[in-house]
This record gives C-alpha cells, structure tokens and sequence, in this order.
C-alpha cells in the first residue's frame, strides 16, 4: 500500500466503465488505500453525468468507449455543468482519438488502461488535489499520429502567447514535453518554487485550468511540434 496523501476526508471516486470485470479491478485496488472511497460505480457516460450531478465525486476515473454516451461527451457535460469534479480519463491506444477529444472537453489527464496500480493511484491524488496529469509517451504519439491536423509551425502563433514573457515560454515548452517542474528548473537553472509561479501565470494568462490544457494548447499552437 502506498503511503496516503494526508487529508480531512477521503477522496471520493466515481468508477465508469462498460466492463464489469475491468471495475472489479480498479475497485480492488483503489479498495486497498485509506485515502480513496469508490462511492458509485457506473457503466456508461449517461450514468456517469447523472451520478456526478447527484454524488459531487472528487474525481471520475472515465472510460472512453461506452455505449449510450462516450467518455469525451460525458466529460464535456460534466466539466459544462461546472460541477466540483475532477475527470480522468483512462484508454487504450486504439482510442487515441478519443484522447484527444477528452481533453479538449476538459479533462484533468489520461493514462492507459494498464497502467501500474501505484501510479493509477498517484494520479488520482493528483488530479483530486486540483493538479493534471500528463503521459507524455501517450501524448506524443497520439501528436505524431495526427500531426498533419496541426497547425504550420510558421503560422502567426495565437493572440494569447504574445502575453507571455521569454521564460514564461520556456518554460511552457518544457510543460509540453512532458518535464515536472523539478526537471524544467534543472533544464532552466532556475529553482523549482520559480518555475512553478511561472507555470501559474502562463494558466492565468492563457486563460487554462491545467498542465493538460496549456500542453494541448502549447502542440495546436505550433509551439511545440510532434517529435521535436
């Protein structure tokens, strides 16, 4: 058993998934933390836009494909309903569409579905305490495969980024790439408390609520370009 993040209550989780055995799974071990408490389970997106209305879950562990509604449009009516819930998305790498759409929608990160538990579980903390999470190998790839849907690097970059100072850009780059602010103030030299108020102005002013947004925004930009 991981060592649990400390906190008043625990943190309460939606499972969705159209796969009963795959829910089993996760609840096993999710089940095995003292900080995490599966409060409902759910098979579809429809159900699952309906219990967190209802439940206001800390974090919905959502699966993409699913009959009835999908994961990316159940996430989109969650986050448009401007509940106090968090979602993230876990998938296969045949639903790399799926992913990207998710994320657009709003979602607070991705992970594959085989995933080792520990980090399933350090993921769901994360997103539960108001942070992303970013698979950066998972990222690339799907950018690689849909590289030609990007913007040209020579084009006129959006009206927002001219906001940003030099290192305010850097230091989105380095977001970009997948670096945890430990490694972008080894890369910048800079101290790890520096690079974090810069990443907190870049969201401020880029207007985006997470890591996961300033990365799509930082590749549909041309910023930063597939396999770079």
């Amino acid at each position: 058993m991981t060592e649990p993040t400390p906190s008043r209550r625990p943190i309460r989780i939606l499972l969705v998934d159209d796969q009963p055995l795959l829910r089993t799974g996760f609840r096993m071990v999710l089940g095995a933390e003292d900080d995490l408490d599966i409060v409902a389970e759910a098979g579809d997106g429809a159900e699952a836009v309906e219990l967190s209305r209802r439940l206001l879950p800390d974090v919905v562990l959502m699966d993409i494909r699913m009959p009835r509604m999908d994961g990316v449009t159940a996430t989109r009516a969650i986050v448009d309903a401007r509940l106090p819930v968090r979602v993230l998305i876990l998938t296969t790498f045949d639903l790399d569409e799926y992913v990207v759409g998710s994320l657009r929608a709003g979602a607070s990160g991705f992970l594959a579905k085989d995933v080792p538990a520990e980090d399933l579980v350090t993921a769901i903390r994360t997103v539960a305490a108001g942070d992303a999470v970013v698979a950066p190998r998972i990222l690339r790839r799907l950018l690689d495969r849909f590289a030609e849907a990007l913007p040209d690097p020579a084009a006129v970059p959006p009206k927002g980024l001219n906001a940003l100072t030099e290192r305010e850009r850097e230091v989105l780059v380095q977001v970009a790439r997948g670096l945890s602010n430990a490694e972008i103030a080894r890369a910048l030299s800079v101290s790890e408390t520096t690079v974090k108020t810069h990443v907190g102005h870049v969201l401020t002013k880029l207007g985006l609520r997470d890591r996961v947004q300033a990365v799509v925004l930082a590749y549909e930009s041309g910023l930063v370009r597939p396999g770079a």
